[in-house]
This record gives structure tokens, C-alpha cells and sequence, in this order.
């Protein structure tokens, strides 16, 4: 008796939200009338895109009401309003799920109280009915059930009014892959542009400017090679120095354009090598990576980098002393997650490189995960697609 009395008590607060929208959805169409005598003026169009996001938003709180009650999400297929006001507009008028939306507003606004009023008696006669049936004789409720089916009647109604076309669905989540993708392309194309600079910005304050020391220094050496050869020698040396500093420069640039040792060891190979100069005591840990046939370029160079900026945030930032690296290749997806036991707290907004690393990743359309709450653990998992 208890169970049927919480779900007639959940049933009769789903209805009673029922019908309260259903009021909302009475006073709403006057915005919608309002809506269409001003579009017959210039300021109707500006209203007009408004009155659909109006429209949406009830809509949407209404599938997060049946899907609370049945268990099930009503996905939404909606065209985006964005862009000029013409074209949200025109985006407004011709998507079909404004129609279906009003469709269901219109029903709605019947059979949401109605059905509240047809719950309420039954409620009623169910206490008095099965107090008795339950409570003297230890029966099953028979009455108050009712009430659930009333709910669940309403919901299904909503349901499959609110419910889009799988056209609808699969045009939507077409769209919204788009715009997704255009996202991804601008911070791919951004990532792209700051990687070209920091590179020009690498030669030409480190290795040019060592480069340009070490050729006047030569060009001193040989004017001076003939009247003091000792002054000559020291700066060949010198100018020898200069080179070799300009090689090591050198290799820093090429490393951060694409690590040699990915190509010579593999992604396992380089992950341990960055693991052992980390200054963390890291625990490495993959599962069929190497094996077979290797991952692109691409995907395995973002790999390195965004275990390298997870390993040098731990050991810049969260104080930790251990870490964790596990790699593991489930079909055509590379899996990485970096755990680290320090004070947590990681964000966007931290400086933490996050914002760059979820650039890197989502170029290649991949996943990045943080979660890292104050006290920590810090744990960041990405998922990266490739063909293997």
C-alpha cells in the first residue's frame, strides 16, 4: 500500500504539472496571436523568432516531465535559429517541428486538465475504497493504480505528440554534426595558426638569432686569424658553441612540431620515455596499442601531447607525487586516461593548457573528459577515432 500510495502521490504531481502548462499553454496562445498580427509589420519579424524559442522551451520542459515519469527521453529535432533574421525567419516558419510543437500545444491545452479532473474522484474514491480493501482486509489496491495509468495515459499522449519523425531526427542530428564540425574546423584552423606562430616566434628569437651570432663570429675569426690567431681560435669556439646550441634549439622546434620518438619507438615507446623524465613516479599501463598495425600520425602525435600536458600539469600544479597512464585501443578508438593523486581543482579557466588540449582533440573529433574535484583525483580521459 505504501508503493501504490508514493506512486499516486507521483502521478498526481506529474498531472498537476500537466495541467498548470496546459494553463500556460491557454495564455500562450495569445502571445502566438499577438505573434501573427505583428507580422504583418516590421516588428513582427524580430518577434516572431522569439516566439518559437518561447514555444521550444515549453516543449522541452514538457519531454523533461514525461521523460522524469516514463524513464525515456524524447530526443528534440529542432532547425537551429541562428544567423540573419531573415533566415531565422524563414528557419522558424518552415521547420516542421513549429507545427508539431503547436500541434501539441493545442491538444494539450484539452486533455491536460482534463485528465487531472477525471484523476482527482478517482484519487478520492481510491482512499476511501481501497483504505478499506488494503488496509482490513491486506488486499491489493485495486482503485489508486488507476491513478498511475491516468499519468502514464497523459504521458503517452505527450509523448507521441511531441515525439519527432526519424527524418526529422536524422536531419537534425545532421545539423547539429555541422555545426559541431564548423566549431572543431575554426579551433583546428586557430590551434593550427598559434602552432605556426610559436614556431616562427621559436627561429626567429632562438635559433636565428644564435645562428646570426655565430656567422659574426666567424667573420671575426677570419679577419683575425692572420694578426692573432689565439683571438681567432676563441671565437671559432665560441662560434662552434653557438651551433650547437642552435642544433639543440633545433630539435626542440622538430619535437614540437612531431616527436622523432614517436616514429622510432611507437606511442607506447614515447609514453614511457615522457613517464620516465616527467618527475613523477608514473605508472604506464597499455593494452594492444602498438599491436599490429599503428594509428595515423596525427592521431598519435595528439596522444603524445596530451599525455605530455596532463604529466607536466600534475607535476607543475597538483603537487601529486604518483600518476597513472593506461592506453587501451577498443576498435577504432585510441583510449587515454591520465590520473594523477594531487590536490584536484583542474579547470578551463586555470591556466591548466585544458582549453588547448581539448582543441587538439576535438580537431580530429575526438572526446576530452575532466574531472578533478577539489582535494582530487585529477582524471582526464580522452577518446580519439582512427582507422587502424
Amino acid at each position: 500500500m505504501r508503493e501504490t500510495l508514493r506512486r499516486t502521490e507521483r502521478a498526481l504531481e506529474h498531472l498537476g504539472v500537466a495541467a498548470l502548462l496546459s494553463l500556460a499553454s491557454y495564455l500562450f496562445v495569445g502571445v502566438i496571436l499577438l505573434t501573427l498580427v505583428l507580422m504583418l509589420t516590421v516588428v513582427g519579424a524580430g518577434v516572431m523568432p522569439e516566439t518559437v524559442l518561447m514555444l521550444r522551451r515549453m516543449a522541452g520542459f514538457k519531454r523533461r516531465r514525461v521523460a522524469l515519469w516514463t524513464g525515456r527521453e524524447i530526443p528534440e529535432a529542432y532547425v537551429p535559429l541562428t544567423g540573419t533574421l531573415g533566415r531565422r525567419v524563414r528557419a522558424g516558419v518552415t521547420d516542421p517541428a513549429t507545427y508539431r510543437d503547436l500541434r501539441w500545444l493545442g491538444l494539450h491545452f484539452v486533455y491536460g486538465w482534463l485528465l487531472l479532473y477525471v484523476a482527482l474522484p478517482v484519487f478520492i474514491v481510491g482512499m476511501l475504497v481501497d483504505g478499506v480493501w488494503c488496509g482490513l482486509l491486506g488486499r491489493r489496491a485495486v482503485v489508486l493504480p488507476l491513478v498511475a495509468r491516468i499519468a502514464d495515459l497523459e504521458a503517452a499522449w505527450s509523448g507521441a505528440l511531441l515525439r519527432a519523425s526519424p527524418e526529422a531526427e536524422r536531419a537534425a542530428r545532421l545539423t547539429e554534426r555541422v555545426e559541431e564540425l564548423t566549431v572543431t574546423r575554426a579551433g583546428a584552423v586557430a590551434a593550427h595558426g598559434a602552432e605556426l606562430r610559436r614556431i616562427e616566434r621559436d627561429l626567429h628569437d632562438g635559433t636565428q638569432a644564435r645562428l646570426v651570432a655565430m656567422s659574426m663570429r666567424v667573420g671575426l675569426a677570419r679577419r683575425a686569424f692572420d694578426k692573432d690567431p689565439e683571438t681567432a681560435r676563441q671565437l671559432l669556439a665560441d662560434a662552434q658553441d653557438q651551433a650547437d646550441e642552435a642544433l639543440t634549439e633545433l630539435r626542440h622546434v622538430v619535437r614540437g612540431i612531431h616527436p622523432p620518438i614517436l616514429t622510432d619507438r611507437g606511442l607506447v615507446g614515447a609514453v614511457r620515455a615522457l613517464a620516465a623524465s616527467s618527475g613523477l613516479d608514473v605508472a604506464v599501463r597499455a593494452e594492444g596499442v602498438d599491436e599490429g598495425a599503428r594509428a595515423p600520425a596525427a592521431v598519435e602525435a595528439a596522444a603524445y601531447f596530451v599525455i605530455a600536458e596532463a604529466l607536466t600539469n600534475a607535476a607543475k600544479h597538483s603537487g601529486a607525487r604518483k600518476a597513472a597512464v593506461e592506453l587501451s585501443r577498443t576498435g577504432g578508438m585510441l583510449r587515454i586516461s591520465v590520473c594523477d593523486e594531487g590536490r584536484g581543482g583542474a579547470d578551463d579557466s586555470g591556466g591548466s593548457g585544458l582549453p588547448g588540449m581539448r582543441r587538439r582533440v576535438a580537431a580530429l573529433d575526438g572526446t576530452v573528459e575532466v574531472v578533478s574535484p577539489v582535494g582530487g583525483p585529477t582524471v582526464i580521459e580522452v577518446e580519439l577515432p582512427c582507422a587502424w
